[in-house]
């Protein structure tokens, strides 16, 4: 049975279900971090011209990013994920997309050269002393009022209590 918020794949009569606008506003943001200003329209349209050999209008990507137009093509999914170097299905299958999207949270992260340094020198910790640092890093973010994932902690049977 089919439901309204399903992940069908989009054909030739199908359009693109829900939720690309913001996949796609994800990726563009996630894109472009470093930059103190995420580009223009028109900009990102001839960066994905020249770095795909494939057009794509400025206008049609700020229509889309927007979600005032869902009736993407699969060529012009097919360019947006060449473009952003995701899977196509991330734009149409919410399982891709929450799977790239933790990798691309990830990489973002570790942008910042304080938090590669943290992690590679966490590297041969023991685990009860990864988990304190978990502890702790988790209690910094409460100071901070930032979220906390809880569901961090060690792996069943590896470290922590009854281990």
């Amino acid at each position: 049975m089919s439901s309204e918020h399903d992940t069908a794949k989009p054909t030739p009569d199908r359009p693109v279900p829900g939720g690309f606008d913001e996949r796609l506003a994800r990726l563009i943001t996630i894109y472009y971090a470093g930059e103190r200003k995420r580009p223009g329209y028109a900009r990102l349209a001839r960066e994905i011209s020249e770095k795909t050999g494939r057009a794509i209008s400025g206008t049609y990507l700020w229509e889309l990013a927007t979600g005032r137009k869902r009736n993407v093509t699969l060529h012009q999914v097919g360019v947006l994920a060449d473009f952003f170097g995701v899977p196509t299905d991330y734009f149409v299958d919410d399982e891709v997309a929450a799977r790239v999207d933790a990798q691309l949270q990830l990489a973002a992260a570790l942008r910042d050269t304080r938090v590669r340094n943290l992690a590679l020198r966490a590297d041969g910790l023991s685990p009860a002393t990864l988990d304190a640092l978990l502890t702790m890093v988790n209690e910094a973010r409460k100071v901070q009022n930032l979220p906390v994932d809880d569901s961090a902690g060690p792996p069943p049977n590896e470290g922590g209590p009854g281990a």
